[in-house]
């Protein structure tokens, strides 16, 4: 799976209500997240998530986050929310990723000396490698890590997702900088912690919409 159109993909994560789906649905975000980590503010229910994803567009892609899960509870989200894309956000290895027979997302969380090379061939099944910033805690730190520390795409083994203190305010030099597959955020979309904004969430997309426009523009 390769980046062959001049379009960034776009994931909103850590939905929880019909509104929230609502609004990506009419952004034309291309995925949205439900975060199954209890200690997470933006935690769901398997029977929650699954009456969300029933508002999703024929072309939008729900996505289910673990973070070192019971394998009980990864089945039990697939099976309530068949066409569900996993993401793995914690220490799992290739092998439990994989063992779900499901197309998967691996997260690395970024500081000095994470070799993500080395990372990409390790999860070389996963349909893309999602780049996050450096926590003690598991999941995103609401701030962007350095974009140095990533290599060309030419040397992954799958495409990258970049995460990790993106908004609407620094998404476009994101895009032009980096060049990833697609973007993903959560609390660059918030009023309040675990909060999501629809006018946020409208504001996110439609600038990933004008930087993939600018990037084709300046290639004419």
């Amino acid at each position: 799976m390769q980046k062959t159109m001049a379009r960034t993909r776009i994931k909103i994560c850590g939905l929880k209500t019909a509104q929230a789906v609502s609004a990506c649905v009419a952004a034309g975000a291309d995925a949205v997240g439900f975060v199954f980590y209890p200690p997470s503010p933006r935690a769901v229910v398997p029977d929650l998530a699954a009456d969300l994803a029933s508002g999703l567009g024929a072309w939008q892609t729900p996505v289910a986050l673990f973070v070192n899960p019971e394998p009980t509870l990864v089945n039990e989200v697939i099976r309530k929310i068949p066409q569900v894309l996993l993401q793995f956000h914690g220490d799992e290895s290739p092998d439990f990723c994989e063992s779900f027979g499901r197309p998967y997302l691996k997260a690395v969380r970024m500081k000095d000396g994470v070799d993500v090379i080395k990372e990409s061939r390790r999860y070389g099944r996963a349909q893309a490698l999602l780049l996050d910033s450096w926590s003690d805690q598991y999941g995103g730190s609401g701030h962007a890590f350095d974009w140095t520390l990533l290599p060309r795409q030419s040397e992954m083994s799958q495409p990258l997702v970049l995460s990790g203190g993106l908004s609407a305010n620094n998404v476009e030099m994101a895009i032009s900088q980096v060049a990833p597959y697609g973007v993903d955020v959560s609390s660059g979309v918030e009023s309040a912690r675990g909060v999501k904004s629809e006018s946020l969430i409208e504001s996110f997309c439609r600038a990933v919409q004008l930087a993939d426009f600018n990037q084709v523009a300046n290639r004419m």
